[in-house]
């Protein structure tokens, strides 16, 4: 009988403490059966405290999680490159040379911010919820005003929600990152910012492009790991070819021994040939292998020596020609 009675709740300590007590207003009421000090204690420290407990293991959560998301995220995304051709290496396998990608860490530290900064929203978005709790506010018509709020957040928030994906995507598969020349449609230009939702480009003329991620359709990326200088010259129809090709492959590997472009040329200038034959002249292609982003100024180095070179070695280039029919108009009918 006494244990039944032991676990029978006192209806005073019910009234000022509520159906499950805290410790702090329980010992209170124990110690002075006082309803009124009881809750005074339970609102003036106990709530209180619990409250800063919930913040400050918010804080210490939100910070460790920050950390462990971003190491995991580092390590999985700056993993060594070469590791896998060592290992192919080992067992007598040929494996090509590994293009290193300096952008790499940028990228990832990009990803371990977005990735973390969800994880601390999430773990504040709880506390905040287990503090209203504790004020004593019914949470039920709350979270279900916010579940109709948040489905009409979300059928007229599609867009927004699209880009923020594709933004993430992109930033995931490293399609491409600041400082990269890139072609995304109608806006071409260098990155000068990446975000969930835009991207922000500056165009040759120093127009700036915000583009919407979720409207990137397809990408452009002209200086990533390494570029292309694509030169053509076109000679005349009646030009000496083999004389045009010495003078244009022995032009292209002085400009590019030179001080201005020995760092920034990764491989020995590679002279295709003949890329078409038409009436106006002969077109014979140069590609260069730069770093990226370098291969416009090599172009345009490239071209003004190939010209002078062709115009000391008496090569024949088109000239294009313009012709006038001038005529008497004839006399009016009589």
């Amino acid at each position: 009988m006494a244990a039944v009675l032991a676990t029978v709740p006192d209806p005073g300590l019910t009234d000022a403490c509520g159906e499950s007590p805290g410790g702090l207003c329980e010992a209170v009421w124990d110690s002075t059966d006082n309803e009124t000090l009881a809750k005074l204690a339970d609102w003036a420290i106990g709530r209180p405290l619990k409250i800063v407990v919930i913040i400050l293991i918010a804080f210490a959560l939100s910070r460790l999680g920050h950390r462990a998301v971003r190491r995991l995220v580092l390590r999985i995304v700056l993993a060594d490159q070469q590791l896998a051709a060592r290992t192919l290496s080992r067992v007598g396998v040929p494996t090509p040379t590994v293009v290193t990608d300096p952008r790499r860490e940028g990228r990832a530290r990009s990803i371990s911010t977005v990735v973390a900064s969800s994880v601390s929203v999430l773990v504040w978005v709880i506390a905040v919820i287990l503090v209203i709790g504790q004020l004593g506010i019914d949470l039920a018509p709350l979270i279900a005003g916010a579940g109709i709020a948040g489905i009409a957040l979300g059928f007229g928030a599609q867009s927004l929600v699209k880009d923020c994906l594709t933004g993430l995507f992109i930033l995931i598969e490293d399609q491409y990152g600041i400082g990269d020349v890139v072609d995304l449609g109608e806006a071409v230009g260098v990155v000068e910012r990446i975000s969930l939702r835009t991207t922000v480009l500056r165009g040759q003329d120093g127009t700036v492009w915000h583009v919407p991620n979720g409207e990137v359709l397809r990408v452009g990326n002209r200086s990533q790991l390494w570029s292309v200088a694509v030169v053509d010259a076109v000679v005349g129809p009646d030009a000496d070819l083999a004389l045009a090709r010495q003078v244009l492959q022995e032009t292209a590997i002085e400009v590019c021994a030179t001080d201005a472009y020995r760092d920034v040329v990764l491989e020995p200038p590679e002279l295709l040939g003949v890329e078409s034959v038409a009436a106006e002249g002969i077109t014979l292609r140069l590609l260069v292998k730069t770093t990226p982003g370098a291969q416009f100024n090599v172009q345009r180095a490239l071209r003004e020596a190939i010209k002078q070179a062709f115009d000391r070695s008496g090569i024949d280039l088109p000239f294009p020609m313009r012709t006038t029919w001038t005529g008497v108009p004839s006399d009016p009918p009589a």
